[in-house]
């Protein structure tokens, strides 16, 4: 698969992680691409921590209105009777635990739900942002990321990049497939059949439990 396929399999399979009227955040990157896979008869109502309730799909190439960008500075549309308000606001909705899921870019997850998705030393990077708080603040949270990256492990026993929270992963969705974090480990849910699990254990950094009734990935 191309990078282009991989993104579509997480976004298409994220998108029915939601059910209707979900308040939902989505990270920058891959987690925005999850709506366009929605199905018609679920509604959900988007949060964005830079101050936004009802966000809509992105706009059309030369319908964009500079006024109106996610948290990553991505153009966005309203749906109607949205509301914009202030950062504090906002916050205040994530920190009350008023966020149903949300749905985040990693560069690493360990085994026991720990989640690194905002710096690597060395490189400069736009800063942590709203994910420490919705990573404690969200009611559910689902990492969506490809399963290696240049062939380096991405899900690991423990990882090596700092932190963002610790213990706070539900889910995890990559190509390859579905993955639980337990208290024993991680338990792989689904399986894309295009990968034996061989090739899947092989890209992972730690030990995947499985259980005869892990099911195809759809």
């Amino acid at each position: 698969m191309d990078k282009n396929q991989i993104r579509e399999v997480i976004a298409r399979r994220a998108a029915m992680e939601l059910k209707d009227g979900n308040v939902v955040n989505l990270g920058i990157g891959l987690p925005t691409q999850v709506l366009k896979y929605l199905p018609e008869n679920v509604k959900v109502i988007t949060q964005s921590e830079n101050g936004c309730l009802g966000m809509g799909n992105p706009p059309a190439p030369g319908q964009e209105d500079p006024d109106l960008i996610d948290a990553g500075g991505g153009h966005i549309t309203l749906k109607p009777g949205a509301s914009c308000f202030d950062s504090a606001v906002s916050f205040a909705i994530i920190r009350g635990g008023h966020v149903d899921v949300t749905i985040l870019g990693s560069l690493q997850v360990c085994e026991k739900g720990n989640i690194a998705n905002w710096s690597i030393p060395g490189i400069k990077t736009p800063g942590i942002g709203g994910a420490m708080d919705l990573l404690i603040g969200a009611k559910k949270v689902i990492v969506t990321m490809e399963h290696t990256a240049k062939g380096e492990h991405k899900i690991l026993k423990k990882c090596t990049l700092p932190l963002t929270a610790a213990g706070q992963v539900d889910r995890i969705i990559t190509e390859m497939g579905v993955m639980d974090v337990t208290p024993e480990g991680i338990l792989l849910k689904e399986i894309n059949t295009k990968f034996t699990f061989e090739q899947v254990q092989e890209a992972t950094g730690c030990r995947l439990i499985v259980t005869e009734d892990v099911k195809p990935m759809y």
